[in-house]
């Protein structure tokens, strides 16, 4: 054992950084490693490096995504760095003036392989995919890990931005595993998925994901259609990617193995989903992580909303309940969105769900109960984005399906997936749009030309109100919703782990109240070593700050991942202290302005 080496669990939106190794306490050697199948090793040099793919800052913020010479057949390199475009501009605020590769963050080209492979957890009947990354200028000497999950419901490049840009430039290892959803769309129309290297094949040679069904068409995807409530498993999916880190790395250096839990620093970092993956992780049995850095974690702890209950409680009231405030950020523009959140207002009070006689006293009666149920202000606000893009819906009915463990056209609200044609009604995928799933998808539809289909399009409340009844009910699919949303309920942290927390006040997509708030509490009431950073004026997507109104609004979350961790790796190394819980006050930069350091304020205590 090598006992100048600890390993470091970061969790979404909060960064730890990695540098040289530190003395530890003793840990345990490498445990039985789950059976990895469909096994890949690729080298990334030169013009196609690990961190972007080659494309630099510059291609990162081209407006096109990198191109596929034959759209209906790319290669697996294409496909990978058209991943790795989608995933950083879905993840990062790239914009000018938006401070990455200049205030904070790395596209530096990191050269080196990566390993990739297929891993199940034990009870789930589909695999996730697990990626090591191990940049050429790793030091056996200074061994270090850092594993994270997928944002979202994204494919396995979903935490490059985070962990990647953090890890890799460090020289360490990241590995990733997309923990159950990803982009492995399966084509029913066509009988065609996903392969290990994203290129499309048909049933039987060894996709990624084959649903079990009887549907002869639509487009089925591993959160929705895998039956395995993949959440219920985050915490698992995160210690296999780091044991097949560890393998990974005996792999590449045979001449410094064995590489395990004692001798080597591993660090989880994720953000939202990821975030929420990270903390699951760090409940484990077994002395394996040495610190969790979480950023705005879809974390659910008893007593507190989960996020079936509030997502589908603003699919229903909020576009209603925003028209009692002022001043929305925009987009959506208020113009255009008014007359249709005023016929919600009008539905929801001819059900029965609001009160009152004009569109002002109806929003005014579901504002009044989206605070009463704890949504704040700042929440609202921010959260008029996600009832802009549709995100409260597509969110409600994935998870729904994933929660209730249905296949393909089982959901009892009558949702499925389908590419559409221009009178909106389900048609089959074409061969290019098929290709290009793997690499532009989110991992939730709609988006990369699948849609969700809607069962009442005459009235949309009516497939609301259902996916909602499958949390407010006592029927036999509300109940098993419910016993899925039970499933994953995260317990506390192992003790001894040092973690940090990081969540923006103005969450408009998870609330800091249902979620970091709740769980930080709980954990430092049960004397777990949990610091927690609430920064004012960030929202949940960086992405959109390249938006110019919300990039006058808002600062970024990702500058204070990759703070703190730099802070725990710096605790960890023996150089400093961890971080002090911190309310931050930043300053939001107005419209027109480049970020500025002194704008976000970053914590020194």
């Amino acid at each position: 054992m090598n006992p100048t080496c600890v390993r470091i669990a970061v969790v979404a939106g909060a960064a730890l950084a990695l540098a040289a190794c530190a003395t530890s306490r003793p840990r345990i050697a490498k445990e039985a490693a789950p059976v990895f199948s469909q096994s890949r090793t690729t080298e990334h040099r030169g013009n196609d490096d690990l961190l972007t793919g080659g494309l630099g800052l510059a291609g990162l913020r081209a407006i096109t995504p990198p191109a596929f010479a034959d759209a209906e057949h790319p290669t697996p390199a294409e496909l990978r760095r058209r991943a790795l475009w989608a995933n950083w501009r879905g993840i990062a605020d790239l914009a000018p003036g938006g401070g990455y590769g200049e205030l904070y963050g790395s596209v530096a080209a990191v050269p080196g392989r990566e390993f990739s492979a297929f891993a199940t957890v034990a009870g789930a009947s589909q695999p996730h995919r697990v990626l090591v990354q191990i940049p050429d200028a790793f030091d056996a000497g200074k061994r270090c890990v850092v594993v994270t999950a997928s944002s979202g419901s994204r494919g396995i490049y979903g935490a490059i931005a985070v962990a990647g840009a953090w890890g890799l430039p460090k020289g360490c290892a990241v590995a990733y595993t997309d923990k159950g959803a990803g982009t492995d769309y399966f084509d029913l129309d066509a009988g065609q998925g996903v392969r290990a290297d994203g290129t499309v094949v048909a049933r039987g040679e060894g996709m990624a994901f084959e649903p079990v069904t009887t549907a002869s068409s639509g487009v089925a995807f591993k959160h929705a259609h895998s039956k395995d409530n993949p959440e219920a498993d985050w915490g698992r999916h995160v210690k296999q990617a780091a044991q097949f880190a560890l393998q990974s790395l005996d792999a590449a250096f045979p001449q410094s193995a064995p590489f395990d839990f004692g001798n080597t620093r591993v660090i989880a970092v994720g953000l939202s989903n990821g975030g929420g993956a990270v903390l699951r992780a760090a409940e484990l049995d077994g002395d394996w992580l040495d610190a969790v850095v979480a950023g705005e974690p879809n974390v659910y702890v008893e007593g507190a909303r989960p996020l079936y209950d509030y997502t589908t409680q603003a699919a229903l009231l909020m576009p209603c309940a925003l028209l009692h405030l002022q001043n929305l950020p925009q987009p959506p523009l208020s113009a255009q969105v008014a007359p249709l959140w005023a016929q919600r207002c009008a539905a929801l009070k001819a059900s029965g769900a609001i009160q009152g006689d004009d569109t002002a006293a109806q929003a005014r009666s579901a504002y009044e109960a989206m605070k009463a149920a704890g949504w704040t202000d700042q929440a609202l606000r921010a959260g008029a984005l996600s009832v802009g893009f549709d995100l409260w819906r597509a969110v409600a009915v994935t998870y729904a399906s994933a929660y209730g463990r249905y296949g393909f056209g089982e959901l009892p609200c009558g949702n499925r997936y389908s590419a559409l044609d221009a009178n909106f009604s389900p048609r089959a995928a074409t061969a290019a749009e098929r290709a290009a799933w793997w690499s532009d998808a989110s991992g939730i539809p709609p988006g990369a030309g699948v849609n969700i289909v809607e069962p009442n399009p005459t009235s949309p409340l009516t497939t609301l109100q259902c996916l909602r009844g499958l949390w407010t009910g006592d029927d036999d699919n509300a109940r098993r919703v419910k016993q899925g949303v039970a499933e994953t309920r995260a317990g506390l942290p192992r003790d001894g782990v040092p973690m940090v927390v990081i969540h923006g006040t103005d969450d408009g997509l998870i609330p800091p109240a249902f979620s970091s708030v709740p769980y930080v509490r709980a954990a430092q009431a049960a004397g777990r070593d949990v610091r927690y950073w609430q920064v004012r004026n960030a929202q949940h997507f960086d992405a959109f700050l390249g938006l110019p109104d919300y990039g006058a609004r808002y600062v970024p979350l990702l500058p204070y991942v990759y703070a703190a961790l730099d802070r725990v790796s710096a605790h960890l190394d023996g150089g400093g202290t961890l971080p002090s819980d911190a309310v931050i006050e930043t300053t939001p930069r107005g419209a027109g302005k480049a970020l500025q350091a002194s704008d976000l304020a970053m914590p020194r205590d």
